[in-house]
């Protein structure tokens, strides 16, 4: 079975910066890239008629004109267009499931014009059974300079409560394809006994830090066992879990966060360090599934 990277176009800026992103990774993974436009009232192909009067001509224009220039510029790229006559969400969550990784353009907080951001977006990340990576639309030469001048490479949020292989596999894949470092990132708030009249009671503060050091480097060693050319860093600072994340990925090329395929609320979730994540990073985010 051929193994795809699927990247939803809808014509926003946003989709387009996905797609040249997309279009770099799968040349990198030896993934051929799958363009595809979700739209309900898509005609059945072939239609043969003019284009004046061709309702999927919008459409396909589309597709071939980010086709042509991704060919462009990776001339040895596979890539196939794929125009689905669905609602956005259902084909999106379906496309993902047939692929190593979906990719979107993301605005973040910004106002949502685009119909595969906001809702549709945020729901296909909280249902999609494989990675989802958001895209930004500034490039990032636009963001702002690491203070360091080096970038932070691979990002990876664990929460160490459970299984994070599926995490740590995505990260450090990428980590390797892309020739960058990878930061681990676990955060841990300072707990209310900890405080005292006079400051942090330093006892408490180093024991957090020292067992949750003990517990990353246990769930690290493995993969960089597996993984012996990338670089490892990784961080227990002691602030929220988001916070951490965030403060982490200013610099970052990626940040890589999870997501539980089971929940137990009835409707699909995302936990409160993936939300702040996909809202306010600055990087691409990739959201993982796991068990």
């Amino acid at each position: 079975m051929e193994r795809v990277l699927t990247v939803g176009l809808d014509g926003s800026p946003e989709s387009l910066a996905a797609a040249r992103w997309a279009a770099d990774e799968a040349e990198r993974r030896k993934l051929t890239l799958r363009l595809l436009h979700a739209w309900p009232v898509l005609a059945p192909e072939p239609t043969h008629i003019p284009s004046e009067i061709d309702q999927n001509y919008g459409a396909k224009h589309i597709v071939h004109t980010t086709r042509a220039e991704l060919q462009a510029r990776g001339p040895g790229l596979t890539i196939v267009g794929n125009l689905v006559p669905d609602e956005a969400q259902h084909a999106l969550v379906q496309a993902a499931s047939e692929s190593e990784m979906l990719v979107l353009g993301s605005r973040g907080l910004a106002p949502v014009e685009s119909y595969f951001l906001g809702d549709i977006g945020m729901s296909v990340v909280a249902r999609a059974e494989r990675p989802v990576v958001l895209v930004r639309g500034a490039p990032r030469a636009q963001r702002p300079s690491p203070a360091s001048g080096t970038p932070a490479g691979v990002v990876v949020a664990l929460k160490l409560h459970g299984p994070c292989d599926d995490l740590l596999e995505f990260a450090f894949t990428t980590a390797a394809a892309r020739h960058l470092p990878l930061r681990a990132v676990h955060g841990r708030s300072v707990p209310l006994h900890a405080h005292t009249p006079w400051g942090l009671d330093r006892s408490v503060t180093e024991g957090i830090i020292q067992d949750a050091q003990q517990h990353l480097g246990q769930a690290l060693r493995p993969w960089r066992e597996k993984f012996p050319g990338v670089t490892v860093a990784d961080l227990t600072p002691l602030e929220s879990p988001a916070k951490a994340v965030l403060q982490a990925a200013e610099d970052a090329d990626l940040l890589v966060v999870g997501r539980r395929r089971r929940h137990p609320t009835p409707a699909p979730r995302l936990g409160p360090v993936t939300q702040a994540a996909i809202h306010h990073a600055r990087c691409p985010v990739a959201v993982v599934p796991h068990d």
